[in-house]
């Protein structure tokens, strides 16, 4: 199965209905994720935040986290690797570094990180009374170029693919995106995950090279300590999938209890 096709599509196809709902009226979320209405099924964290800064219980903002929190159980972290268009530009982004021959670190800021910039996004949030992360989301300036004009949020998409080139690869989804960071901490109890047959695996090496999300994250099922890549950083995508010769990784329904990691 070849996912980088499907993985171009989806983002693309979200994309392209909120675009179309919103010239024509239809209530299909919002600028920031798909939906019905005001109902934003896939940004707990825009929800969360806009009922913590107003200090109101919004019934559509909690339906909104209840049913993202229902996904998130189910395919983890696969928001991140399927359908959010921050990746597809990544995958761009490592296109053109590749052409151009531009070397950077895998990784400059520690994964984690995004956990803590999550805190300080709903944190900011109660403070100042706003959902801070609303103003640089660029999930929501993607949507709002479509939507108001090619150069609305282009600033948040700019610093990304310059920091994304020349600075460190995938540093924004691996390491900064608040959204990522929630999916990240709820991601470990997902059902959906990679597994790796070890009399298969001959330690090529070639689903490490590909890793969208941090190759660090195979290590425990690489070296034999775990029949599954259980972090919550794992965005389920499939690129490990297609780049094992021998097929021993491949998709998996649930989880036997391990040690979690992060």
């Amino acid at each position: 199965m070849n996912t980088k096709r499907l993985r171009t599509i989806i983002p693309l196809a979200v994309i392209g209905v909120i675009g179309v709902g919103f010239a024509t009226h239809v209530g299909v979320g919002t600028l920031s994720a798909i939906g019905w209405q005001d109902i934003s099924l896939l940004c707990p964290l825009g929800a969360l935040a806009t009922m913590i800064a107003t200090k109101t219980l919004l019934p559509r903002a909690v339906v909104s986290v209840v049913i993202a929190l229902a996904l998130i159980l189910l395919f983890a972290r696969a928001f991140c690797g399927w359908v959010c268009p921050v990746n597809l530009i990544g995958e761009g982004v490592d296109a053109a570094r590749r052409r151009l021959g531009i070397k950077v670190p895998e990784r400059t800021v520690p994964r984690r990180a995004k956990i803590g910039v999550a805190v300080a996004v709903v944190l900011l949030s109660a403070l100042v009374g706003f959902p801070v992360f609303e103003l640089i989301s660029p999930i929501g300036a993607v949507n709002k170029g479509l939507v108001f004009g090619g150069l609305a949020g282009a600033g948040t998409l700019l610093a990304i693919v310059i920091a994304e080139l020349l600075v460190s690869r995938r540093l924004w989804c691996r390491a900064l995106c608040p959204l990522g960071g929630t999916f990240q901490v709820l991601g470990r109890a997902g059902q959906v995950n990679v597994a790796i047959d070890h009399e298969a695996c001959i330690h090529c090496d070639k689903c490490t090279h590909v890793c969208l999300a941090d190759p660090v994250i195979l290590a425990p099922a690489l070296a034999g300590e775990d029949a599954i890549v259980r972090a919550g950083d794992c965005m389920a995508c499939g690129a490990c999938v297609d780049a094992c010769p021998t097929s021993a990784l491949h998709f998996r329904l649930g989880r036997k209890i391990c040690i979690i990691m992060f």
